[in-house]
């Protein structure tokens, strides 16, 4: 009986010297939970999101500007030279009276109130052009103004009109052309109504054969011989190259 009691007090004593101390973790203190901001009509507002800058990426200090990467790689842009004077430098200009009249140019012109001397004209290979009434006269060499005055002058000198007026437009500029051969892709005349460079000439002339010799290109203009390097244009190098053509000018690519 005496054992059975000691037994029973021995198992309870630690349980009892055991529950002094909770071995239980305190739970973390509670957060309040803030109410969600109102925005407009009672309606939850909406947070935007923070702006991150993607790791790996150079962040450029503040108070600098930074500099575009992007560069020039149009080949006609790049390879024209800068002029000296700033200004750009043009053989001819159509659309200026200076122009100067040459063979195979097509001209209107217009005898104010005579239908039948009006008309379309084609200079012929001679520079002569012929009109009725005063049949041939010299067209070539001359501009649009001195054309008008030749043609009043005899008009009035041969007693068919008083008074006349008369304008000269030139429609078709086909005197002022260069000329392309060799290995290109497609060789032959090319008109010349704006200012052109040899670059451009040769781009458009849709570029070179496979064994085209794209370092040694000559440009014939009279008795005189200019050299065109394609790989150093192209490249930045040795812009003074790029020289503006003339009418009668013979690129040569072999």
């Amino acid at each position: 009986m005496r054992t059975a009691i000691l037994s029973a007090l021995l198992a309870v004593i630690p349980v009892w010297l055991y529950a002094g101390d909770d071995p239980k973790p305190k739970p973390p203190a509670e957060q309040t939970a803030q109410p969600p901001q109102k925005g407009a009509e009672g309606q939850p507002a909406v947070q935007s999101p923070k702006a991150t800058i993607p790791t790996g990426l150079p962040v450029e200090p503040a108070g600098k500007n930074l500099v575009p990467t992007s560069t020039e790689t149009d080949p006609i842009k790049m390879a024209a030279p800068a002029p000296a004077n700033g200004t750009k430098p043009a053989p001819f200009s159509p659309s200026e009276k200076s122009y100067v009249i040459g063979a195979e140019d097509q001209l209107f012109i217009n005898v104010w109130g005579n239908a039948p001397l009006s008309g379309q004209f084609i200079v012929a290979p001679d520079g002569r052009i012929s009109m009725g009434l005063i049949n041939e006269i010299m067209a070539a060499n001359l501009t649009r103004e001195q054309l008008q005055n030749e043609i009043v002058k005899r008009l009035k000198d041969g007693g068919f009109l008083r008074d006349p007026t008369v304008t000269v437009n030139v429609t078709g500029f086909n005197s002022k052309k260069y000329s392309i051969q060799g290995e290109v892709l497609k060789p032959g005349p090319s008109p010349l109504v704006v200012p052109t460079r040899v670059l451009e000439a040769l781009v458009n002339a849709g570029g070179f054969k496979d064994f085209a010799n794209r370092k040694k290109i000559r440009i014939l203009r009279g008795d005189k011989t200019f050299y065109f390097n394609y790989e150093q244009v192209v490249n930045g190098k040795h812009r003074e190259q790029n020289i503006y053509l003339e009418p009668g000018d013979l690129i040569i690519v072999k």
